[in-house]
Order: C-alpha cells, then structure tokens, then sequence
C-alpha cells in the first residue's frame, strides 16, 4: 500500500495548471468520486451519494442496534492548490478500513465515510453544506446563491444527479451517532518543528476579525514636522507592533493583521487615513474576548497620544469548538499503543468538523505538513507520516467502544 500513488492519482482529477484546483459539482469532483467509490468498495463499503453532494462509504457491523461512527473530511480544494488538504482525509480512513478487512477484524459499530463535497468555499459565496445539512444548520435559502458564471448550488446539485430538495431531510438524530472523526494534514509548522508525524487536536479556533480605521490628514512630507504630523499610517503600523506583542505574550492566542490600505498612498504626502484588519483566533473563546479589548485599549491608547481619529468595528465572529475529551483519550491510547508521542496541539483552521460539533461530539488528528504549507501547489506529506496515521486510525477503530 504506497500512499502517494492514491493522492498522486485522484490529484489528476483538476482542471488543467498548477495544483489541484477541483471545485464542487464539476467533472473534476465527479472523476475524483468515481476514484473513491472504487476505493470505498475495495475496503468493502457500501456506496451512496447524499443530496447535499456528500459520497458516503459505509461499514456495517455484524452487531445489531450499534451507533455509527462518522469519519470524513473534504475532497474539494482552492484555486491552484495541494494534493493533500481534505482528500487525504478521506483516503486514509478508508484505508485503514481496508486494512482492518483484511486482517478480519470485526468493529462493534457501524462507520461512514463522508467525503464532503464543499469545505473550500471557493466557487459559491458559502461553505460546508455537506456537515450542516447533516447537522441541520443548513440555511435552504443558500441554494440560490451563485457563483462567477451565474449558476446557483440548486442547478449545480441537480446537474450532479442530487436532489436539493430533500436536503431538510439529511439532518441526522444524534442518539444514533457516537461522533464525528477528522482526518487533515496540520496546514502550519507545530508538527514538523517537533519531528512528531502526528498529533492530537484538542479544539478548532474561534475567530474574529475587526476593521479598524484610522484618520488624521494628509500634508506634504517635505514641509511638514515630524512632532506636527497626523500620520495614519505610522499610528497603524504602531498597532500591529501592539497586537503582535500581545499575541505573543497571551499562549493559544493568534493575532494578524494582512491587510492594510492607505490614502492617499502617495510618495511624497503623510497618509490621511488608513483602513486595516485585526484576526484573532484561539481556542478559548474567554482569552480571545479578554485579548481583544486589550487590542481595543491599546488602539485607543496609540491614536489618543498621537491625535488621531479611529473606528473598530467587528466584522466576524466564529466560536470555538472543543474536541471531545473522552474520544481524545482513546486517540491517545492508541498513540500509546504505537509508542507514538500523544501531542496535544489545537487548529487555527476552520474545518468540516467545526459544522460537525452542531451535531455530535468531534475529534481530530493531525498529520504534519512539510514546512507548514497547505493551500500551495508545494503543499507535501511524506509516506512515512501518512503510513503513521492509517496504523494510529486502525488502533483508533479497535478502541474505540
């Protein structure tokens, strides 16, 4: 079982340039589910396509009157992105399966494979329909929304042989469902700056943004004093040396600020107003909320000693999600059980399991990305690591009870 050959295979089912760039409802979605039914039967499961797009691989217990595990993650990418974000999430559930067949080992549970159709986001203005119609949370007005060539997710569904008419009735009952486990490479450096293959998530970030505006007014840069100047931008460039000194001082707290824009942006006169962003994201929902209005403060503190005017307004706000403790432990166990390094770490990404939480309870494990990078055609696993995870899945299956 050479892991690479299957992501190198169903990376073909892009459109045509540099990394995989595969869409939702497109015949490149379609080839690549063609790929994992082939995958799901070889492992024994039984094949279905939902009506929110979602393929589905099922194992069915011998036992009667058994919960079902669900095991998944996303089989659509970015624009020009990597191979292994999401289908590598699919692929190695599924193996593990096929190897637990071969070795005849009977789980006391059904599972389901669920390759999501939309995480990404990136061909309609919304994501992760697959997980929140079956947690309920899907809002039946987004099958209107359209993307760049005027199609909406009602037509792409049809034309994929769905029926988005009976999406209300995905929602499942979670007295049936023992959880919810994701597969996902780190898509950050924690893993590979600790020579570890694999790791624990115990929660997915909440995140909020702000769009902060600062104003003073523009004068020539040759005339005008230094201590006599209103300059946006200096005062903006002073807070994101704040929140990053902020950030670093608060542990499990992430803070950015990429986007900036200034006028008049000219060479030669003293910006008059600058626009910009604050991210923030952790896993502690109580730390976040205290470090913003720190943020806050210090903003005020910054434009007040300069003179300035400025606005703060949030913009988003996502809660956290907390990984379930006891399923943690059971991945533990079965680190253990491989004398494996049981690390703890969380996900400053947003994931299918993020909608799954609505549900049932989630877990995660992560797989190490090679120099943190993901969303990039260089975006690369090693074999070594992603043979780890199918052996840690398979001793996770055991234990799990």
């Amino acid at each position: 079982m050479i892991i690479q050959n299957y992501i190198e295979k169903i990376a073909k089912c892009s459109k045509p340039a540099e990394g995989v760039t595969r869409l939702p409802f497109t015949k490149e979605h379609k080839s690549a589910n063609n790929l994992l039914k082939q995958w799901m039967s070889d492992a024994g499961l039984k094949i279905s396509l939902d009506a929110a797009g979602t393929l589905i691989g099922k194992y069915f217990s011998p036992k009667k009157n058994v919960k079902t595990l669900l095991i998944g993650s996303h089989q659509d990418s970015g624009y020009n992105s990597g191979r292994y974000d999401g289908i590598m999430g699919v692929i190695l559930p599924i193996l593990a399966l096929k190897e637990l067949k071969k070795k005849k080992i009977i789980l006391p549970y059904n599972v389901e494979i669920l390759a999501f159709a939309d995480e990404e986001g990136v061909r309609f203005p919304t994501a992760l329909m697959g997980p929140r119609s079956l947690a309920g949370t899907f809002n039946k007005k987004d099958l209107k929304l359209k993307d760049k060539n005027n199609i909406s997710i009602e037509q792409a569904l049809k034309s994929f042989g769905c029926n988005p008419s009976k999406i209300n009735s995905l929602k499942r009952n979670k007295k049936d469902l023992l959880g919810f486990f994701e597969v996902h490479i780190e898509q950050g450096p924690v893993l590979e700056s600790k020579n570890l293959a694999v790791g624990i998530v115990n929660g997915i970030s909440g995140i909020s943004r702000f769009k902060l505006e600062i104003e003073g007014y523009a004068s020539h840069a040759g005339t005008t004093p230094m201590h006599l100047r209103k300059d946006s931008l200096a005062a903006t460039a002073e807070v994101i040396n704040a929140v990053e000194n902020l950030a670093k001082k608060n542990k499990n707290f992430l803070a950015t600020m990429a986007s900036i824009e200034n006028r008049p942006n000219s060479v030669n006169a003293i910006p008059a107003k600058s626009l910009s962003f604050v991210e923030c994201r952790s896993v502690d929902d109580k730390k976040r909320k205290k470090v913003e209005k720190e943020i806050s403060k210090k903003i005020g503190l910054i434009c007040k000693k300069r003179g300035l005017k400025f606005n703060l307004n949030k913009t988003y706000d996502q809660s956290a999600v907390s990984c379930d403790k006891k399923i943690m432990s059971t991945l533990k166990k079965s680190f253990q059980n491989l004398k494996l390094n049981p690390f703890v770490l969380m996900s400053g990404a947003t994931h299918d399991a993020s909608a799954m939480s609505d549900l049932c309870p989630i877990s995660m494990l992560f797989v190490r990305s090679q120099k943190g990078l993901s969303h990039n055609p260089k975006e690369f696993t090693i074999e070594k690591d992603m043979q780890i995870a199918v052996k840690v899945i398979e001793k996770f299956l055991i234990n799990f009870n």
